[in-house]
């Protein structure tokens, strides 16, 4: 029968189970944690769609033009008016599966969320990812139910064999037993995104090492666009992570503001009167940045949410105030919130096709970890979106190449990474990539770690570094400002870098190139 191996049951994970299943494809469903504890359970705003139920005349054309706005035109416009064609049915299937969307009278309600004119935005209050997530478990439960889904819960990734140019098998442990097993077959990658190269500052689960990613870079698959990095405007810290403050408190009126000679300054609105406080992400983390060093500004950027009405806190926002209380031991609705920006989002990751396709033949990524849809900077409520149709458009290209999986145990000596080492990454990674970068901050970092790399340090540490070099590598070849990735030496936008940052580990070392973005170019 023929079989596909999925790594990682988060959202791109579990659309692709799905889809394979409801094709009579078996796959083997490989996750380090249970659904359940997946990142995508995190997530909070919403999952767009141009269904135009606000009566604002809204489109997929409009969604299409905001999403490759928002990217700063830094992605195939096939492979997004991919994505905004599919969406309407995407989140109309979803409600129909259970996911309690916020709805009157069967009609679907929508939120405004930045970077967009349009209401948009479906949403279950401000738990939207563990609604969507508790509906793709139960419907996966049904497939497992008829032996089309296997769970292999509690194994990572720890090798991957590639010999001329395609996927020859993955090796995963099992974290209870510390045994081995050994997959051969097409294999889809779902592991998210690069927060265990910052811990601490990202709102992402602090489950997530980026040990995979490390992996696949060094075996030599492609990635794309590292420099691209979101920092989420509304973050503050709790234990060992940053806890989100959705956008859905700005689309629903919140106020960003900062103390300007002793007066409150809602800065976003003076600066960007259309928008206002829904700008898209990496401006309003920008303008954060540069208001609070002003010599005319004190104190912190607070949030301000004394303004919503009961009922939007009662049915919209609910749970996003308890966790403010619980956190913060403040009441949203009666005293402002400081705020700061934390890293939320990576743009870039693995190289992907429009078919979700890798350089590796039968090898595939969707989800956070691929370079997929969002260009230079994601629309927020695009990334479930991004996370489900990647799945399905994964799970389709990988069912047309046939393959019998074996599965067998192995033997295997894991390299172990270092806490020292780890923390050392990690802040120089955050010195050379934060919201304002500069050459010299960035080469910097560069020699930091090519120092680090030639001391005595585990395989594993060198190829989390090897990584991390790649995206210091791209955001300094990157001499621009795009998106998420702005140079203060290069501040202007330059039309010669619309393209993807490419870097491949080759031979021992890293090689970089520029590919446009509608490249024909075979991935």
């Amino acid at each position: 029968m023929k079989t596909v191996n999925i790594i990682g049951a988060g959202l791109s994970g579990l659309s692709a189970a799905i889809t394979l299943a409801r094709s009579g494809v078996r796959c083997n469903l490989i996750s380090a944690q249970p659904s359940e504890r997946s990142q995508s359970v995190l997530a909070e705003g919403g999952i767009n769609a141009a269904l135009d139920t606000m009566g604002e005349n809204d489109t997929v054309q409009e969604h299409f033009n905001d999403t490759m706005k928002g990217g700063c035109f830094l992605e195939s416009e096939s492979a997004v008016r991919n994505l905004t064609d599919h969406a309407p049915d995407i989140v109309t299937v979803l409600f129909q599966l259970g996911v309690p969307f916020r709805s009157e009278n069967g009609r679907i309600l929508l939120r405004n969320f930045g970077g967009q004119k349009k209401k948009r935005t479906a949403f279950a209050k401000s738990s939207t990812g563990k609604m969507i997530m508790t509906a793709l478990i139960d419907e996966v439960r049904k497939y497992e139910a008829a032996g089309l889904v296997c769970r292999y819960p509690h194994h990572e990734l720890a090798d991957i064999t590639i010999a001329g140019g395609r996927l020859q098998q993955i090796i995963v442990r099992d974290t209870f037993r510390n045994e081995f097993l050994s997959f051969t077959g097409s294999t889809i990658v779902c592991t998210g995104g690069m927060n265990g190269f910052f811990e601490g500052m990202t709102t992402g689960t602090t489950q997530n090492t980026g040990n995979a990613a490390a992996l696949l870079f060094h075996a030599g698959v492609e990635f794309a666009n590292l420099e691209f990095i979101q920092y989420h405007p509304t973050t503050v810290g709790i234990s060992n992570k940053r806890m989100l403050i959705s956008e859905a408190a700005r689309g629903e009126g919140g106020r960003l503001y900062i103390m300007r000679n002793d007066q409150k300054w809602y800065f976003m609105e003076e600066k960007y009167p259309e928008l206002k406080n829904l700008m898209p992400r990496d401006v309003v983390s920008r303008e954060m940045f540069f208001v609070s060093r002003m010599p005319e500004c004190s104190g912190e950027v607070y949030l301000d949410m004394t303004g919503l009405s009961g009922e939007v806190w009662e049915h919209k926002l609910s749970d996003l105030r308890k966790e403010i209380i619980a956190y913060m031991h403040t009441d949203p609705a009666e005293e402002p919130v400081p705020v700061s920006p934390g890293i939320h989002f990576f743009m870039g990751g693995i190289r992907v096709s429009d078919r979700h396709e890798t350089n590796i033949n039968g090898l595939f990524a969707a989800g956070e970890c691929a370079c997929k849809y969002h260009g230079a900077n994601r629309l927020g409520g695009n990334s479930m979106l991004g996370a489900v149709y990647g799945g399905k458009a994964a799970a389709a290209a990988a069912m047309e190449q046939p393959s019998e999986c074996e599965i067998r145990e192995t033997a295997f000596r894991e390299s172990i990474s270092s806490p020292r080492i780890r923390s050392i990454l990690r802040e120089t990674l955050l010195g050379g990539l934060g919201i304002v970068r500069n050459a010299e901050e960035l080469q910097t970092a560069i020699d930091e770690l090519t120092g680090l790399c030639s001391q005595e340090i585990s395989e594993l540490d060198r190829m989390r570094i090897n990584l991390g070099l790649a995206a210091l590598q791209s955001a300094y070849a990157r001499k621009e400002s795009r998106g998420s990735h702005y140079r203060s030496d290069y501040p202007d936008k330059a039309d010669a870098f619309r393209k993807l940052t490419v870097v491949k580990y080759e031979n021992g070392a890293i090689q970089l190139r520029f590919v446009a973005a509608d490249s024909e170019e075979t991935i």
